[in-house]
C-alpha cells in the first residue's frame, strides 16, 4: 500500500486534488491512471480509500468512496521531551525511528547543556509525516514548538507516569522497572552535554522519577529511541 496525507480531509469530504508535487508522485512514478485506488490519511486514525477520476500529473483528482476508522495500535500515550541535538540528522533520526515504532507526542526542549536552540519545524513536520506513511501509521504524532526546560516542567499537563533520564551517578531505577502499562507516560531526554544538576533537582520538585536507560551512556538520538522502544515492549 502506497499511502498518502493530507490533514484536511474529513468524513465528509468528498473529493480532493493532490498538488503538483505529489500529482507527478502518483501518474509519473507510480503510473497510476483513472479509476485505480488510492490511499489517504489524515494522520487522525482515519483511511480514505479513493478512486482517480482525473489522472493529471499537474493536478490528480480523485473521489473518496470509503472512509475507515483505525483505532490506534499501541495501548498508551507517550510523549517524548527532548534536547534537539547539534546535528540535526541525528534529531531526524530519532523523529524518523520514533514514529516508526508508535508516539504520540514529542517536544524539543532547549536546556542549560543545549548546543542548538533553534528547529526547523516544517522540516521536523516532513521527517514525521514521511516516516508515518513509510511505516502505514493512521495516527501522525504531534510535534510541539521548542520551549525550555524550565518552562515546560512547569507545565501542568495531566500525566500518570513521568521520568527523567539522565547520567548523573545517583541513586536510579531503569526504567523498563518502574514503566506501567496502558498510562500515559512523559519522559525527558537531554543533550548531549546531559541535563545541569539544576534541571535535575528542579525536576524531581515536579515530582519526574529519575531513570536510568542502561548501562551505556547513550547519544541523544539513540536514548530517546530506547526510551520510545522501553514503553511499546512493556506493553506487549
Amino acid at each position: 500500500m502506497q499511502l498518502f496525507y493530507n490533514p484536511e480531509i474529513t468524513s465528509k469530504t468528498t473529493q480532493i486534488t493532490f498538488d503538483k508535487i505529489e500529482s507527478k508522485h502518483i501518474v509519473r512514478v507510480l503510473r497510476k491512471k483513472e479509476g485505480d485506488t488510492v490511499y489517504i490519511t489524515n494522520g487522525q486514525g482515519q483511511l480514505f480509500l479513493s478512486k482517480i477520476a482525473v489522472a493529471s500529473d499537474k493536478k490528480c483528482l480523485v473521489n473518496i468512496n470509503t472512509v475507515k476508522n483505525n483505532a490506534k495500535p499501541w495501548p498508551y500515550y507517550l510523549h517524548i521531551a527532548i534536547a534537539p541535538t547539534k546535528l540535526n540528522d541525528r534529531f531526524e533520526w530519532f523523529l524518523e525511528k520514533a514514529t516508526e515504532i508508535g508516539i504520540d507526542e514529542i517536544t524539543p526542549i532547549i536546556c542549560d547543556h543545549s548546543e542548538r536552540k533553534i528547529v526547523k519545524m516544517e522540516r521536523m513536520k516532513k521527517i514525521i509525516h514521511a516516516a508515518a506513511k513509510q511505516s502505514l501509521k493512521f495516527h501522525f504524532p504531534k510535534i510541539n514548538e521548542p520551549i525550555s526546560f524550565k518552562s515546560f516542567i512547569q507545565n501542568d499537563a495531566t500525566v500518570e507516569q513521568k521520568f527523567i533520564a539522565h547520567c548523573e551517578d545517583t541513586s536510579k531505577k531503569t526504567l523498563k522497572s518502574v514503566l506501567q502499562p496502558h498510562k500515559k507516560t512523559l519522559i525527558l531526554i537531554g543533550p548531549e552535554g546531559d541535563f545541569s544538576l539544576k534541571e535535575i533537582q528542579q525536576s524531581l520538585e515536579h515530582n519526574f522519577i529519575p531513570v536510568s536507560l542502561g548501562e551505556s551512556r547513550l547519544r541523544t538520538e539513540t536514548a530517546g529511541v530506547v526510551a520510545v522502544h522501553s514503553v511499546a515492549f512493556i506493553n506487549e
